[in-house]
């Protein structure tokens, strides 16, 4: 989601103070790499997806463009360096389809097959790429998505094993509403179940992982420290969400704006959390990837043991 610079200074305050506590959860940090390109277009990624192998990457920037690029990673998987190989710019349905103030992508979810969905907040509304190199085509609308927040909607895509879509608002409307949750099969959006409202994290980025779990990313903003993040899993039925599983949660401040999530399974069986920040275009923040790895036993299966 689009910040606006006068919070900067007050942002990079907060996120200068000193990193104490370890972040909570079943889930343990593995590697944060900074990254910083001095190229036009480059930040504000809200949207990733990772290659089943961990290696090759897709990045959506929250103003209408996507990368992609390459993780190098030594024997044990863990993250060591970042390569870039193309950034692009989306392209709209139709010449001038979308003015500037409503090119605000912000979900992105790729199937098996390399078609490419992207959520945007401000036209509330997913739209579909067979090609991130070709024009996009819009996907009907839920009639509840033209009342959502501005910049605060559909910031959170994920597919499931199915092929079906799954998306929720950033901002359910009240702080005892739970968040409406939409499934988009068989040409439809249909609002599914709810996810329970319990705290002041907001839904920013989700996935499937290869277990066939759902897994949320979700972040709290203050103007004092910055932005805490918070992973958690769930098991989808056709009753909603259950046996949800918190994998991680950081103080305030220990990371940037992280706001997309990509979920894989590494070579050891073990499934990784890789997460990309929105440096928001501002000088005094950072583009960064955080990784986390589940590497209980048990856990990585959705059951965590005692």
């Amino acid at each position: 989601m689009r910040r606006r610079s006068v919070l900067g200074l007050i942002l990079a305050l907060g996120l200068a103070a000193p990193l104490i506590s370890q972040p909570v959860g079943l889930a343990q940090e593995d590697a944060r790499l900074a990254w910083d390109l001095d190229m036009a277009g480059f930040g504000g990624f809200s949207g990733l997806e990772v290659d089943a192998d961990g290696l090759g990457f897709t990045a959506l920037s929250d103003r209408g463009a996507y990368i992609h690029g390459r993780f190098l990673r030594d024997g044990a998987d863990t993250l060591t360096g970042i390569e870039l190989d193309s950034l692009g710019p989306l392209i709209p349905p139709r010449p001038g389809a979308w003015p500037p103030y409503l090119i605000d992508s912000e979900g992105l979810a790729i199937a098996g097959d390399g078609t490419a969905f992207v959520s945007f907040e401000g036209q509330h509304r997913v739209f579909r790429f067979d090609d991130l190199n070709a024009p996009a085509s819009p996907l009907p609308q839920h009639q509840d998505f033209p009342q959502m927040i501005g910049n605060a909607s559909l910031e959170a895509l994920a597919i499931a094993p199915d092929g079906s879509l799954y998306t929720l608002p950033e901002r359910s409307g009240q702080l005892t509403r739970p968040f409406p949750v939409y499934r988009f099969q068989d040409g439809a959006w249909q609002h599914v179940f709810d996810l329970p409202r319990r705290d002041d994290f907001l839904p920013v980025g989700a996935d499937f992982g290869p277990d066939g779990r759902f897994y949320l990313l979700e972040r709290r903003f203050s103007l004092i420290r910055g932005f805490a993040s918070r992973v958690r899993s769930f098991s989808m039925t056709a009753d909603g969400l259950s046996d949800e599983i918190l994998l991680f949660e950081s103080q305030a401040g220990r990371y940037y704006d992280l706001e997309g999530l990509a979920v894989w399974r590494d070579r050891a069986g073990r499934i990784r959390l890789t997460m990309i920040s929105d440096d928001n275009f501002n000088m005094l923040q950072s583009t960064e990837i955080v990784e986390y790895v589940i590497d209980r036993p048990g856990l990585a299966n959705g059951t965590p043991n005692p």
